[in-house]
């Protein structure tokens, strides 16, 4: 058995509107890991948008609510520093989901063995994680997307939407991104290989992105990936074309809303156009995951699709701001991290 002292960030109100400060606290616990489990050092933890509809119990989440006066948790790298379990020994890289903690005791069964030869551990949180499998779900099994497709993809700089973007690419499609800033649209573009994107800033989504894509030489969308909802819905089912496709994924802006925000006001073009908007829950689809490793690994292994990732905080004091920081769209690009030791 051994015990270290450890630093968790507990949820202890529910927030209204958008988090504060006095909604967490950092507390100072005693960690005892004993017979049969590990002591996990972690390393680097996600902070992500769905977290905000953890923190609440009226919002229809579809996970279950944050427990009130305990830790938070999510998806988080960590090393295993103590062993009592001959499958996992003390070196071992692990991802598990038990973060916004320094250390964690888990069963073996709780943390997965990642291989980290030619890939960084944080992959492992986003394009080969849960973030990695969001956006290629959304692709290939929502949108149905395929080699010539003209594909628009919101909140592209973010950690899905940028995955989602390259995936496109990778298969040959013409692909447009929105996203908030300056930066983003040049990382967007350069970076990850995107045929144009637009800060949604700069005018209205609707003039924007029919600027796109005439610029692009297409006539409309093929397929929309939804990270945003709201006004960037609505653009997108006036741009689509007949028998188009809309994945959707997230509505990070009405996540903060305290009132009822209106729906699109075109839906009729779904009919007229035969569209089909679909929603979706990656966990729903965890049959896929071999098939999405295997092909992700490749893709990243050989350079064709990257894992961009921006941390938002440095040690476990600063992993509220972080998340504050994903919330604002501040200046993340990929993957939201916090690190939480040296070997982040």
């Amino acid at each position: 058995m051994t015990v270290v002292r450890s630093r968790e960030v507990h949820l202890v109100r529910r927030p209204e509107g958008t988090p504060v400060h006095d909604d967490i606290a950092l507390v100072t616990v005693d960690v005892e890991a004993g017979a049969g489990q590990v002591l996990v050092r972690n390393t680097a933890m996600s902070v992500e948008p769905y977290m905000r509809g953890r923190m609440s119990v009226d919002k229809g989440s579809y996970v279950e609510p944050y427990e009130l006066n305990a830790p938070m948790d999510g998806f988080v790298t960590g090393v295993v520093e103590w062993s009592d379990a001959p499958d996992v020994p003390v070196g071992s890289v692990v991802v598990h989901e038990y973060g916004w903690r320094e250390y964690v005791a888990l069963a073996p069964s709780d943390v997965d063995v990642v291989d980290t030869d030619g890939l960084k551990a944080t992959d492992y949180l986003g394009v080969l994680g849960q973030t990695g499998l969001t956006a290629w779900v959304g692709m290939n099994v929502v949108g149905r997307f395929k080699e010539g497709d003209t594909v628009f993809v919101s909140s592209a700089a973010g950690g899905v939407g940028a995955v989602a973007g390259q995936l496109a690419k990778a298969k040959g499609c013409v692909v447009i991104g929105s996203c908030g800033s300056a930066d983003k649209v040049k990382s967007v573009v350069d970076d990850f290989g995107f045929d144009a994107a637009f800060d949604y800033h700069d005018g209205t989504v609707r003039v924007l992105l029919r600027e796109a894509l005439e610029k692009v030489d297409r006539p409309g969308l093929d397929l929309y990936y939804d990270n945003v909802g709201a006004e960037h819905l609505e653009a997108a089912i006036r741009e689509m074309n007949d028998n188009g496709a809309i994945a959707l994924c997230g509505a990070i802006s009405v996540y903060n809303a305290t009132e009822v925000v209106p729906g699109p006001r075109n839906l009729l073009l779904m009919i007229w156009r035969r569209l089909r908007m679909e929603g979706f829950i990656v966990t729903d689809h965890e049959d896929k995951r071999p098939q999405f490793l295997e092909e992700m690994t490749d893709l990243v292994r050989r350079g064709v699709v990257t894992s961009p990732e921006t941390y938002v905080g440095h040690g476990i004091e600063e992993a509220f701001d972080g998340f504050l920081a994903l919330l604002d769209g501040g200046a993340v690009i990929g993957k939201a991290l916090v690190s939480l030791g040296t070997d982040a």
